[in-house]
């Protein structure tokens, strides 16, 4: 690992506006930490998209958090977690700490529901890849684990439907599957999907515990700024900045609902 000071940012990339739930977990667990966040909205969705063009579109946004001086860069992204983590770890020469977040969950699940039936819902990519169930019957096969692509859950909140009816009529046409009947839990492997987890529960009739990925993510990532003592000590005022690779008011919308101000959105092209 190449020296790294504790000053120095995290960096937080997403396809769109899913990734700002990790942010707002993470400036809640770390509010004196540096932030520089993008949101790759002119490739949205990714889940959508295949490994190798994931792959590629992380690869040029880490290259581009690494020029901004992080010391971490978080994919705050299922998709970009399952195609590229592996290849950004090698392609990075440890010049940053690189947490994604897909194993943080695992760890999650495995350490707290043995023996118990899980739900995940999350984008095709994710889903299709498998990666839970691989990770999580290595670690853990007493878990039983079915999951589920509801890419109409992230169309309709990425366009800022989240507080919307639309979504209480999306929900069943994806919850009301018949592996979901018996479940003891849910699990919001899209980063987009925390902003409806009431909406969820209310599906559900709070019946079921829903897992939201964000706050265990921060979790790991102050756990592995702490392993590093990286854990940023300044005093002054910390530092964030959000970028995007295609400017859109949905997007200017959810940045000003999630922190309660203007967020000052700068477009950049990589």
């Amino acid at each position: 690992m190449q020296k790294l000071t504790s000053s120095q940012p995290i960096g937080i990339f997403d396809s769109g506006i899913g990734g700002l739930t990790i942010a707002n977990a993470l400036i809640e667990a770390l509010p004196q930490e540096n932030i520089i966040y993008f949101g790759d909205t002119i490739h949205f969705p990714y889940g959508d998209k295949s490994q190798d063009a994931i792959r590629n579109y992380s690869h040029q946004i880490a290259k581009w958090l690494i020029k901004q001086n992080c010391k971490m860069i978080l994919i705050a992204c299922s998709s970009a977690s399952a195609a590229a983590y592996e290849t950004l770890k090698s392609e990075l020469h440890n010049q940053a700490l690189l947490l994604n977040v897909i194993d943080p969950s695992v760890n999650f699940l495995v350490a707290n529901y043995g023996g118990k039936s899980i739900g995940l819902i999350g984008t095709k990519l994710t889903v299709g890849s498998n990666i839970y169930h691989k990770k999580i019957k290595e670690l853990n096969p007493t878990i039983k684990l079915v999951s589920r692509a509801t890419p109409l859950i992230t169309m309709a909140i990425e366009e800022g439907f989240y507080e919307h009816k639309v979504i209480e009529e999306i929900l069943p046409i994806y919850l009301s599957d018949e592996d979901f009947s018996a479940i003891d839990a849910l699990v919001l492997s899209c980063t987009h999907y925390p902003l409806i987890k009431n909406k969820i529960h209310n599906f559900y009739q709070q019946k079921i515990e829903v897992i939201d990925a964000s706050k265990i993510v921060a979790e790991a990532a102050k756990e592995l700024l702490q392993e590093n003592n990286l854990l940023n000590t300044d005093t002054n005022a910390p530092k964030r900045a959000f970028y995007v690779s295609d400017y859109t008011t949905s997007f200017a919308n959810s940045a000003r609902m999630f922190f309660g101000s203007e967020i000052n959105l700068l477009p950049i092209n990589l």
